[in-house]
């Protein structure tokens, strides 16, 4: 769930993948993988999504379907 979450958000704001890379100081290919659920998103990238988006980490997670509180 949430890694179709955190694509639907960067596709909802119009970004690329290298754009948010860029934002979370990772590679392209790392922020791919995430998306793809082949690498665990770790706390510090969850947190500075959440503020990116001005979203819960909640929303991220699929624990909620309010993004925000």
């Amino acid at each position: 769930m949430m890694y179709k979450r955190i694509r639907d958000l960067r596709e909802d704001n119009d970004l690329t993948q290298k754009q948010l890379a860029k934002v979370l100081n990772c590679s392209q290919q790392v922020y791919s993988n995430y998306e793809l659920g082949q690498r665990d998103i770790p706390t510090d990238i969850l947190i500075k999504l959440a503020r990116f988006y001005n979203v819960t980490t909640d929303y991220i997670l699929g624990i909620s379907d309010e993004p925000k509180k």
